[in-house]
């Protein structure tokens, strides 16, 4: 029998767009004319949920519900109004339906509960927000309504994007899952399954991979594999993704493998193609990063001699069999930037494996997926975003690198706008100074729209702790080359990092709070440190201050670590007054508001002078130019024309060169010798060029009939095309 593959996310991750493990893999198999499907259960599970059968059996249900909050008796009280809706308002979250928009934008038409309480908060952000985008936002707080009413009164479990997740969270020990998984399924479970067998059914795979990305994905997992388990037991089963190549690293449980066959840790690509060829010829014993079980005990198997994959030889994710239009955008707030998380569909590509960084002491930089960096060439990359844009007809895309390269982010905007390719794309990155101004115009031109990065602690003594190599000075300035191009900035905050002070933490809030008041940084989200066991805080704790509670390391999942610091601090009760703050400052107001007045209890006072993030910000003034920058010209060609000028009884040759750009029209005046070199230089310097030429290069064609480079390059002519898409990179 020809092996065939079924790959599958299991319930939930994102409402919006698929998370793309599976579309990688299926990329990969298809270099190997290995026959694959894929599918996201999550999505098709929601859709099952919320839709009218849907909520009709799940208003059933909770009807045996005896004691309930008044916001679920409300819900219940109006289950007609619901079940009407929830159909056309879905439509409308798929972009199916937009005149929809207009009925719900008149706030009379979908039923109303408690998360609907903060649209007083929020109705003056209506006022910049278009009526799609609104109706997005009212939709959003009906579902998460419904949601509401579902954890309450049908599955305590329930959430839009993980499920079970506390059951997947630092499990040392599999027994609480393992009992939950002997238990009868859940309503929600019963819908999965039910999805589940009708797939099985059509694809009669011989192999069923399921990749778990987040421990909110974990328990619907063993779900899955369970029911496969006992009614297709010939079907070979295979776990992996980031949760077990995080948390399940020293697995020893043999329960695990009464659900699964293999579990595979880091790139799937040589461990999946090793378990094709074990499952085609059994005698083949050759597996790569691979726990079975032999003997009733779990074996960790890494004898193959095949090396992994390089970047360029693993294929365009394929986003085939995914029911791309059935994704439904929401808008949870109404930050721009926040909700890109939520808000339409990506295609998600990787510029580089790994990290180019790799030094963040509360990052897991022991691991591969971390460690071991290989950037994918622009080239290649350009080819990718083709192929998948031919196959999805979208033209938006996510790169998801732990720190995507600038060096290679230069290199693929510059082959973007070589290619002339129309398309949008953000990523995650560092905050180093490499993102020069002209760098982020560059970005801004080729189709980025916003960057996501760790400023972590805004604190310089905890960001050399983490070993961030950033400042925040050096944070704010990159911000704002970043805002002034026009690109989007998130910043992922931490507290509670090991020594950190009740003063660090303060101090914190206010640097992040003139970040946002100084208009450089859009978006925000706090976490609270977390220690794991492969970073160098968990591996190397006395070095930072920090004492494990244990040192037993579990049978089952091992990431997270509990610990106690020196300080003695209760970070805990930072969260509400932080995340309070900055759900404000991303609305931008609430500037002028003491820090004390978030917080419930006694804080210092800052000690950061409250000019220090606009001092941070103001002009260095004169820049010199390396000799290796690379000089390119985003404009186009200029109309020339040549005319006479008179002083003093004395006349020379000019020339006027006008430009247009998108936005508006302007012209230089140059002599007729410095004109038309100029004519020639823009036209070796134009981004489209496959050459692009350096500073020097440009100055020693400059010199060859002219004199003084500097001086022209300098002057007041050359400025103006400097503001207008004359880059130095």
């Amino acid at each position: 029998m020809k092996t065939k593959l079924f790959l599958i996310t299991p319930p939930f991750t994102q409402l919006n767009t698929p998370y793309p493990a599976t579309a990688y893999i299926k990329g990969f198999l298809n270099t190997i004319d290995v026959e694959s499907v894929h599918a996201d259960l999550g999505i098709e599970v929601i859709l099952e949920l919320f839709s009218k059968k849907g909520l009709k059996e799940m208003f059933d249900i909770a009807n045996e519900a005896t004691t309930i909050s008044d916001n679920s008796k409300r819900i219940f009280a109006l289950q007609d109004e619901y079940i009407k809706t929830i159909d056309g308002v879905i439509a409308f979250l798929q972009g199916k339906n937009p005149t929809l928009a207009l009925q719900i934008c008149q706030e009379d038409y979908l039923p109303e509960a408690s998360r609907f309480a903060q649209l007083e908060e929020l109705d003056w952000a209506f006022g910049t927000m278009g009526t799609q985008d609104k109706g997005k936002h009212l939709a959003t707080l009906y579902l998460e309504d419904i949601s509401d009413f579902i954890v309450e009164c049908v599955d305590a479990n329930f959430g839009f994007s993980r499920y079970a997740e506390r059951l997947g969270r630092s499990a040392n020990s599999f027994d609480e899952l393992y009992t939950v998984l002997q238990q009868e399924p859940t309503y929600i479970d019963a819908v999965l399954l039910s999805i589940l067998k009708e797939k099985i059914e059509t694809v009669q795979p011989t192999i069923f991979l399921i990749s778990v990305p987040f421990p909110g994905n974990l328990y619907s997992a063993f779900r899955s594999a369970q029911w496969v388990k006992r009614n297709y037991p010939d079907i070979k089963i295979s776990m992996g993704g980031g949760f077990p190549n995080t948390e399940l690293r020293s697995l020893s449980d043999a329960r695990v493998f009464e659900f699964f066959d293999f579990i595979t840790l880091d790139d799937g690509e040589v461990p999946v193609e090793e378990l094709i060829n074990n499952v085609e010829n059994p005698d083949h014993n050759s597996f790569k990063r691979t726990f079975i079980l032999e003997d009733g005990k779990v074996v960790y198997k890494n004898n193959s001699l095949k090396p992994d994959y390089k970047q360029a030889q693993v294929g365009t994710p394929d986003y085939s069999d995914l029911h791309l239009d059935k994704y439904i955008s929401v808008i949870e707030i109404v930050n721009p930037m926040h909700r890109m998380w939520s808000d339409g569909r990506w295609n998600k590509l990787t510029m580089a494996h790994g990290c180019y960084w790799g030094k963040c002491t509360f990052c897991d930089i022991s691991l591969d997926y971390i460690k071991i960096y290989e950037p994918v060439s622009a080239s290649l990359l350009c080819d990718r975003m083709e192929e998948m844009m031919e196959q999805t007809g979208e033209n938006g895309f996510h790169y998801v690198d732990e720190a995507a390269p600038p060096a290679l982010m230069r290199a693929l905007a510059i082959e973007i706008l070589r290619r002339k390719l129309s398309v949008t794309w953000w990523t995650n990155i560092r905050f180093e100074k490499s993102f020069t101004a002209d760098l982020c115009l560059l970005l801004k031109a080729s189709g980025c729209i916003a960057v996501s990065g760790g400023l972590e602690v805004a604190s310089d003594r905890l960001l050399k702790l983490i070993d961030k190599g950033v400042t925040v000075e050096q944070v704010a300035k990159v911000n704002s080359n970043f805002t002034e191009a026009g690109i989007m900035v998130h910043a992922y905050l931490m507290y509670g990092y090991p020594t950190q002070t009740i003063q660090e933490t303060v101090d914190s809030l206010e640097m992040v709070r003139q970040l946002f008041e100084a208009g450089v940084l859009q978006s925000g989200f706090w976490h609270q440190f977390a220690m794991t066991a492969h970073s160098p805080v968990g591996m190397f704790p006395e070095k930072f201050g920090v004492v494990k509670e244990t040192e037993a390391i579990g049978t089952f999942a091992n990431n997270d670590i509990n610990y106690t610091d020196s300080t003695g601090i209760d970070h805990d009760k930072f969260s509400f007054g932080l995340k309070k703050s900055l759900f404000n400052f991303m609305h931008g107001i609430c500037f002028d508001y003491e820090l004390q007045d978030w917080f419930d209890f006694k804080i210092p006072k800052t000690k950061i002078p409250d000019d220090f993030i606009f001092n941070a910000l103001q002009d260095d003034g004169f820049l010199s130019v390396k000799p290796n920058a690379k000089i390119v010209w985003l404009g186009g060609k200029p109309f020339a024309e040549a005319f006479t000028k008179s002083k003093k009884g004395n006349s020379w040759e000019m020339v006027a060169l006008t430009f247009h750009d998108k936005k508006e029209s302007f012209s230089i005046q140059l002599n007729k010798e410095l004109g038309d070199w100029l004519l020639v230089a823009l036209e070796k310097m134009k981004v489209t060029n496959s050459k692009v030429h350096s500073f020097q290069e440009i100055k020693a064609d400059f010199e060859t009939n002219l004199e003084d480079f500097e001086l022209f390059w300098f002057s007041k002519p050359i400025n103006t095309l400097r503001e207008f898409g004359l880059l130095v990179l």
